[in-house]
């Protein structure tokens, strides 16, 4: 039984923003019933006990999230919530009562992403959810994933405005580590560089490549298809689906250890990892 450090299983691809950093989907639109997140969730639940609610979408947005916490709990995972931040008043309580939610990663760059207008009122939104949710023993990211060198190209503008109020809301001595930066107990700074999503119409780069899809992670649509990595967002490397075959049948597929083989090897043997932006990390 193959282990994985954690599972994406995407409870909804609907989001209430249209940011300029995210692609989108076409795939069909739709929310995962929760008799349906029990399915799939107990099929990945021997393979790790990390479980992200997201690939595309806002998870804050699904009506019956409540229910699917509570599955989640009862099957034992540690649950991620990645969010842009907007409805954290709307399901701040639930959040922080869950005993299954471990972690709140809140998007902090998609608000310029969407051409927000009042960057004060979303801020005090997001640190009052911080603090919170760090009073209830839960962890809190705030994102800002928008560096991009000296070219900003407006992508970033707000980040000293951004700093100098979590500054404010956090005065005592921040501590700087490998994978982001310490505000206060539980509430964390994480820094990243943008990146181009793989896009099938994007230009192929012929160079070594190397990726953790499959390896630590894997994928899973609403409709049950499995993908290699939470950057398949429109599904083009379809390898099984979870309704009709076990994670283990899936990932022991012919197309699944070509890519598992080919990434060992420092080769990416599918079109759409040769257009991905974010491998080039690695």
């Amino acid at each position: 039984m193959r282990q994985l450090k954690k599972a994406y299983l995407e409870i909804t691809n609907l989001c209430n923003l249209r940011c300029t950093f995210c692609p989108g989907t076409r795939r069909t639109a739709g929310f995962l019933a929760p008799e349906d997140f029990q399915t799939l969730a107990a099929r990945i639940r021997p393979h790790t006990e990390y479980l992200y609610l997201h690939l595309m979408g806002e998870p804050l947005l699904h009506p019956q999230l409540e229910d699917i916490l509570y599955r989640a709990e009862g099957l034992g995972f540690k649950v991620m919530i990645t969010t842009n931040g907007t409805l954290l008043s709307q399901r701040e309580k639930l959040l922080c009562v869950s005993p299954a939610v471990e972690k709140v990663s809140i998007s902090l760059h998609s608000f310029e992403g969407n051409g927000g207008k009042d960057l004060e009122a979303y801020l005090e939104h997001c640190i009052h959810f911080a603090g919170r949710a760090s009073a209830a023993g839960k962890k809190c990211a705030l994102r800002l994933w928008n560096l991009d060198g000296a070219d900003t190209q407006g992508t970033n503008r707000q980040n000293g405005v951004i700093l100098d109020r979590l500054e404010l809301a956090f005065p005592q001595s921040w501590k700087v580590g490998r994978r982001g930066t310490t505000l206060a107990p539980n509430i964390f700074l994480e820094w990243g560089e943008r990146f181009d999503w793989p896009d099938l119409s994007a230009s192929e780069e012929n160079r070594p490549s190397f990726c953790y899809g499959l390896r630590d992670q894997v994928g899973v649509l609403w409709d049950g298809t499995v993908v290699p990595c939470c950057l398949d967002h429109e599904g083009d490397i379809p390898l099984g689906n979870l309704y009709r075959q076990t994670l283990e049948e899936i990932l022991d597929t012919p197309r699944a250890r070509s890519i598992y083989n080919g990434f060992s090897q420092g080769q990416a043997r599918e079109a759409l990892c040769r257009r991905c932006g974010f491998a080039r990390r690695f």
